[in-house]
């Protein structure tokens, strides 16, 4: 007798305040079976009970925070505990910046779960602390700094919508002086190209212009760089689906995310678009900030 498959099975934690329930309601309209606060203890019956279930093989989202107390201190150990037994289980983490995060506090006039007698600041580094390891080891990260409501819900969409078996790519442009993506799955670094900036009638442009894309991709090497590039990336998309992971940002950086590399993530998001198995979005994150 054919062994029944286990349940999808996605946890959502990271910072209070970051948009835990947001993603619970966004995951909830695309089909998910959403859990609110449960002890880590349980996700291993959880799945086992959804298993044996004789429906259509759910996907089981849990949300689950500091809330817990105790409980969530277990939450690493259990998902360790999870992949071990072959269950398909992967992290979300949200977080948002302390500036953001406190705003938000201030807005709801409620306090932080861990600040206890001390400011919601304290409390929102306590947290932090607490929450490295968990960070470390998730599969996919949001900053919701610059997210309103209706961003966030779009982009739990795209990373975890139940219609679509494609993978999905995000394939964003950014400014290094604006620091690194932290929702990143992997980083390439364009400032290897000569820097359109230092041409008088390129500086004003950016890398959506026509005429400063041809100059950044015809520079010496670019070509054979991202012919090499997507072999390579070939190999880990493979990957990405052998271990079911559905959706990953592809963050391509130059110094202030103007010229090259706008003009290469959209060269990287037109050859990724000829792969009828991938679904690509290209977001340009700091285009317009100089």
């Amino acid at each position: 007798m054919e062994q029944k498959q286990k349940p999808e099975l996605l946890i959502v934690t990271g910072m209070s305040g970051a948009g835990r329930s947001t993603v619970g309601n966004a995951l909830e309209d695309q089909g998910w079976y959403v859990i609110d606060n449960l002890p880590p203890q349980l996700l291993g019956p959880i799945s086992d009970l959804f298993a044996m279930s004789n429906s259509e093989l759910p996907r089981i989202a849990v949300v689950t925070d500091v809330r817990g107390g105790e409980f969530f201190a277990e939450l690493l150990g259990r998902v360790q505990e999870l992949r071990q037994r072959e269950i398909a289980v992967r992290v979300l983490f949200l977080e948002a910046s302390n500036s953001e995060l406190v705003k938000r506090f201030e807005a709801v006039r409620r306090p932080h779960p861990l600040q206890r007698e001390g400011t919601i600041l304290e409390g929102i580094e306590a947290e932090r602390a607490e929450l490295i390891n968990l960070r470390e080891s998730a599969d996919v990260i949001f900053d919701t700094t610059d997210f309103n409501v209706h961003q966030l819900t779009a982009r739990v969409s795209e990373a975890f919508s139940t219609t679509s078996e494609l993978l999905r790519l995000n394939v964003m442009s950014f400014g290094f002086k604006y620091g690194l993506p932290p929702d990143a799955d992997l980083v390439l670094d364009a400032r290897f190209i000569p820097n359109p900036h230092w041409q008088d009638s390129l500086r004003k442009r950016t890398g959506e212009d026509e005429d400063v894309s041809n100059y950044v991709l015809s520079q010496p090497g670019v070509q054979e760089f991202l012919d090499n590039y997507m072999a390579a990336l070939g190999e880990i998309l493979k990957g990405y689906t052998r271990e079911n992971k559905k959706f990953a940002t592809i963050a391509v950086g130059c110094t202030g995310g103007k010229h090259r590399s706008v003009a290469i993530s959209r060269e990287l998001a037109r050859r990724l678009a000829g792969d009828d198995d991938i679904s690509v979005k290209l977001r340009h994150r700091d285009l317009g900030r100089e």
